[in-house]
């Protein structure tokens, strides 16, 4: 997000939590989320693509809705009334009509075509909503009466079916793998300019900038697997799409839960000034911190540039600072929203660098994140692997690697980012077992509380430290010039 797409936001959000209550207020963040996700969706170079990958993202969220909605959803039937009672009331005019569904439904795909039809406007009028020309509109509603059918078809003849489910899943993984490899993307590329008449020789793996499907995929994917145990609560369709694309928490997270999300949007408690501190917090940590901080940062072009190892460390130093402060400051923004129409959004950053462990790191930086994948992934991964005749800590061990590994896979499928996995699953391991071996030959230190604070503080040293050197991994672009830029900081060349 932009400095205007957040003022603009700003303006949106203290507005719906003034004015907007009950039903409408449901329906109103329904669209200002659709409106969003068009405005936000960068340019791509693939025609019409960077109006087909939002819609892409509504339709998926609307199919994984339809396959997870099971008949605790539908309204349980009115009661015969007793002899001689007063007949019930009449529902208002059209109330028997229109379901919330329907009308939900209605809302979505309206607000869809309204936008395809931007491309009959002057597009200094509407390049705001839009970054190209929308395609033509009888194909968007072929499309979208298409996706309507399947939806309906799922709703009627397989709710809440398992299979269904793990097929989603799975699909779903299957785009974010994609999404994520470079040689994925590109051959997607070729087959999309084959497809629309444009030069394959231009294709390019950049040219898939979707926005967001990171953080909904992570959210449908949660939506999916509560369905597979039984944790998923009734949503509607309005309460499920505005869940899964949020506008506050579309870009950078934080990844919330389905039943606290629908809490708040349900009995909203929206707190004015606690939001505008915190959107002013965040402002100032991207733009004005972070933002300068990037121009220091450690990178390829800058690594090469350093003379000397001191000057490595400072851009080091700089990365370290301008990655927490551009996760954490795009984070506190998302909450100021959120806190303006009444939503607490789970924190995501907690202090990280302060923390005197690895472990206790992780559990502060960003925070969401590492809870899904440890109750998606690691939880189930370890709890399968005690049914076999492993060692404790050979079951952690594995555990933390293919945790550690496939966060790091979730920024992209390189070498470098499994390697930075590997980095924090080899720490995290080490520390864990130094943690059982220590905890009970340290007890004394309860009565000397200084000595404590001391070690603490020099454990927050070593930790940072730490984690600043696995940041080599994540920064740069390959593990060849990742392994010299680490030689480099301690003096060695190879």
């Amino acid at each position: 997000m932009a400095l205007p797409h957040i003022f603009v936001f700003s303006l949106v959000a203290a507005l719906v939590g003034w004015l907007a209550r009950g039903r409408w207020r449901e329906w109103l963040l329904l669209i200002l989320s659709l409106l969003a996700l068009y405005a936000l969706q960068p340019a791509t170079p693939i025609r019409y693509l960077d109006f087909w990958l939002p819609t892409a993202s509504v339709g998926l969220t609307a199919l994984v809705w339809a396959a997870t909605r099971d008949s605790r959803a539908s309204p349980a039937p009115l009661p015969r009334p007793a002899p001689g009672a007063p007949p019930a009331e009449k529902p208002a005019a059209g109330q028997e009509r229109f379901s919330p569904t329907l009308i939900s439904a209605g809302i979505i795909g309206a607000v869809v075509i309204v936008i395809a039809f931007t491309r009959y406007l002057d597009r200094s009028w509407v390049s705001w909503l839009t970054p190209s020309r929308p395609p033509d509109v009888l194909m968007v509603i072929l499309a979208l009466a298409l996706w309507a059918a399947v939806c309906g078809a799922l709703v009627r003849f397989l709710p809440g079916n398992l299979r269904l489910v793990s097929i989603l899943v799975w699909a779903i993984i299957g785009v974010f793998v994609v999404l994520k490899t470079d040689a994925l993307s590109l051959w997607a590329s070729m087959g999309l300019r084959a497809l629309v008449g444009q030069s394959v020789s231009q294709a390019s793996a950049l040219d898939w900038r979707w926005l967001g499907f990171s953080y909904i995929a992570f959210r449908l994917l949660h939506a999916l697997r509560d369905r597979l145990s039984k944790r998923l609560p009734p949503l509607s369709l309005s309460e499920f799409v505005t869940y899964a694309l949020f506008f506050p928490a579309l870009t950078a997270g934080p990844i919330d839960r389905a039943d606290r999300f629908v809490k708040e949007l349900r009995q909203p408690a929206p707190a004015w000034v606690e939001g505008a501190l915190r959107l002013a917090v965040g402002i100032f940590k991207k733009f004005a911190v972070a933002d300068t901080l990037a121009l220091v940062a450690l990178s390829a072009q800058n690594a090469a540039q350093a003379r000397s190892t001191f000057w490595l460390w400072i851009l080091l130093y700089a990365y370290a600072g301008r990655i927490y402060f551009d996760f954490s400051g795009y984070t506190d923004i998302a909450l100021g929203l959120g806190r303006l129409m009444g939503f607490r959004l789970p924190e995501n950053f907690d202090q990280p660098y302060l923390k005197p462990n690895l472990t206790l790191f992780w559990n502060s930086w960003h925070m969401t994140l590492t809870q899904w994948f440890r109750a998606y992934f690691f939880n189930p991964l370890t709890r399968a692997l005690r049914s076999r005749p492993l060692p404790p800590w050979l079951i952690i061990l594995i555990g933390q690697a293919g945790t550690m590994v496939l966060v790091g896979l979730w920024h992209g499928v390189t070498w470098n980012f499994a390697a930075w996995g590997v980095w924090h699953a080899v720490g995290l391991f080490v520390h864990g077992r130094y943690a059982e071996f220590a905890r009970p030959r340290l007890a004394w230190l309860e009565a000397r509380p200084g000595l404590k604070r001391a070690l603490g503080a020099l454990g927050a040293l070593l930790t940072f430290h730490y984690v600043a050197l696995g940041w080599v991994w994540f920064a740069l672009p390959d593990p060849t010039l990742s392994l010299r830029v680490l030689g480099r900081l301690f003096g060695l060349s190879f």
